[in-house]
């Protein structure tokens, strides 16, 4: 279904969350929506996305590479990432059932 770098290695399923990280709203709100097992979709993560990727299950992002912050941060959390896909937010919908394979790169639909 989709393809970028595996950041950090692992496979889990789970659902799909999309936070628009140019959301000018309260961005505490929006981590809130992310329940434990979900996997954290985004263009690219910040530091205030820490409280949700704490619950995540994994990180898919459309920028960065291995040295990227969502990288960095999967690794930290032993969570499994795939980075610089280019279209995740916009190929995959929120609530979508999806596996992360951060050891190949893919993302597979469930």
């Amino acid at each position: 279904m989709l393809s970028g770098f595996p950041a950090s290695a692992g496979r889990i399923a789970g659902t799909a969350r999309l936070v628009n990280m140019f959301s000018s709203g309260d961005m505490a709100k929006e981590m809130s929506r992310i329940q434990k097992g979900d996997i954290l979709v985004t263009a690219m993560t910040r530091p205030q996305f820490l409280l949700g990727i704490r619950r995540a299950a994994g990180i898919i992002t459309d920028l960065g590479g291995n040295l990227c912050h969502a990288a960095i941060v999967a690794r930290e959390f032993n969570i499994p990432a795939v980075v610089g896909t280019q279209i995740a937010t916009t190929t995959l919908r929120d609530g979508q059932k999806i596996i992360l394979d951060g050891n190949d790169g893919y993302i597979y639909e469930d």
